[in-house]
């Protein structure tokens, strides 16, 4: 399967081919993406998806995502709004979550993929979790200094790549969108 990325983002590009390894996968290159006016992750993944679909090589997929985090004391914020919050969305999570007693959060991922024939998948992937400070680690990217998953100590930057292609609410996502693409439920 050839997909086409609707995303400029590097670190999710890496991820995607590690957590689709039976996919050739390449990122649009595009710069007038157009902007995430949705309301949910699956409207802002499918205005992604539609864009790739129509910018993409004959006989590609075409692959939109939306992800964020979602703070319980925040009545779900950031959400959507995740990668556009803050300048520094680490230092803003941190902040307003100060003397929260409820720290609990999850990460969401979305998938929308569209088949060269218009078909289309739609999937869902989540880590419950909490928000912890001071950041802590090297790996990963955007809240994953602070974001402690359910049963672990560490965050996941610190936990690393290996640990997140088993399993972040991206690979979560990627299982389900490889099992809906063949037909079967998710694992």
């Amino acid at each position: 399967m050839r997909i086409r990325l609707a995303s400029a983002n590097a670190h999710k590009l890496a991820e995607l081919r590690r957590l689709l390894p039976d996919a050739t996968i390449a990122a649009l290159e595009r710069d007038d993406y157009p902007p995430e006016t949705g309301a949910t992750y699956e409207e802002n993944a499918r205005i992604k998806a539609r864009f790739g679909l129509a910018h993409a090589d004959p006989g590609e997929w075409a692959l939109g995502e939306d992800s964020g985090i979602e703070a319980a004391a925040l009545g779900g914020r950031p959400g959507v709004h995740s990668a556009r919050w803050a300048d520094d969305g680490i230092t803003r999570i941190l902040d307003e979550l100060e003397g929260a007693a409820d720290r609990r959060a999850r990460y969401v991922c979305v998938m929308v993929a569209i088949a060269p024939g218009g078909a289309e998948l739609v999937v869902r992937g989540e880590l419950a979790g909490a928000v912890e400070g001071p950041p802590r680690g090297s790996g990963g990217f955007g809240y994953d200094p602070v974001f402690v998953p359910d049963g672990e100590s560490r965050t996941v930057a610190e936990l690393g790549d290996a640990w997140k292609d088993r399993h972040s609410h991206r690979a979560r996502a990627a299982r389900a969108l490889v099992a809906a693409a063949n037909g079967r439920p998710p694992a």
